[in-house]
């Protein structure tokens, strides 16, 4: 991933500034939801280029190195051999765009993804992943065990209680910490947008993450109520466009939680292609945090290919 932003200073006028028109956004959401999906050979091109935006995730309990193991082995192969090459894809070297595992399996992802030849980033979660409700100081010190361990991207989640309360300058300072101890690995921010309360304090959030040096930003972590939505998703693309035309920093978005199906995955891409264009749709620019969603993705390739849907034992799994 490239280096895309390292912060500006805080702005507090233009945060007491915003609104958000909530009517026009949900006119917006409506709009992307209700329009057709592109269909046949446009289809399988669309769902080979979101494979290559999928942070392919396990954030469980009982991970394991075995199961770290085989998430690397299906990132560096997300689709089934036969089938790149009966779309003539085979040599494009396809592969998701990183692996998201918890601090203490970066090191096993590391180590698998050597063992298998492979350079695909290791991202990791960090800071009290996901309520963001432990010590400063732990969450610090989280992160740089990360990057120790070989993360060289790091997705941290705010301590929500700060923009419930206004406290910008405060949620400013945390985030720069945050980007310090992150050193040269990339900082992707969590807002956990369905706790935010307001779009407008999703939107005043976006600008803060973005000021305080984030290189992402991220809606959710997966585990909340309310994850990654169309409305939510305009209003950060729209704070990382105006944020964008008034400092000439290209931030990244990434929406997470609840993507599961291959048509879900080609709104997205739809949607940041219409806010933000096509410089924004490299993985350096868009990503999109998935556990099921490239299994449903590889179904739906196999059908354009063979013309019948796979059974469970036809592909391997994640």
């Amino acid at each position: 991933m490239a280096a895309v932003c390292r912060g500006s200073e805080l702005d507090l006028s233009w945060i007491s500034r915003v609104h958000v028109n909530q009517a026009a956004v949900l006119r917006r959401a409506e709009q992307i939801q209700a329009r057709r999906s592109v269909k046949k050979e446009w289809q399988a091109a669309w769902l080979l280029k979101a494979v290559t935006f999928i942070d392919l995730t396990t954030l469980s309990g009982d991970d394991t190195f075995t199961n770290i193991q085989r998430l690397c082995y299906k990132a560096k192969y997300p689709i089934r051999e036969d089938l790149l090459k009966a779309l003539n894809m085979q040599d494009k070297g396809i592969t998701t765009a990183a692996v998201c595992v918890y601090p203490a399996r970066v090191s096993d992802a590391v180590k698998a993804l050597k063992a298998a030849g492979c350079s695909i980033p290791v991202a990791s979660v960090a800071t009290g992943f996901p309520a963001g409700q432990t010590h400063l100081k732990t969450r610090l010190e989280e992160i740089r065990l990360a990057v120790e361990d070989g993360a060289t991207e790091i997705d941290v989640v705010i301590n929500r209680s700060l923009v419930l309360s206004g406290q910008w300058e405060a949620l400013y300072d945390e985030i720069s910490q945050f980007r310090k101890a992150c050193g040269e690995a990339h900082l992707k921010t969590i807002l956990a947008t369905g706790e935010l309360g307001s779009l407008t304090n999703v939107y005043k959030a976006s600008l803060v993450a973005m000021m305080a040096g984030s290189d992402f930003i991220k809606t959710s972590t997966g585990k909340e109520t309310v994850n990654a939505t169309f409305p939510v998703a305009i209003v950060m693309l729209r704070a990382i466009r105006d944020f964008f035309w008034k400092t000439g920093n290209k931030v990244g978005f990434k929406p997470a939680g609840g993507i599961r199906t291959a048509k879900e995955s080609l709104a997205w891409l739809s949607l940041v292609k219409e806010e933000l264009g096509d410089e924004w749709l490299t993985p350096d620019l868009f990503r999109i945090g998935a556990s099921s969603l490239l299994s449903d993705i590889e179904r739906q390739i196999y059908h354009h290919v063979t013309g019948r849907y796979a059974a469970y034992h036809d592909l391997p799994m994640s």
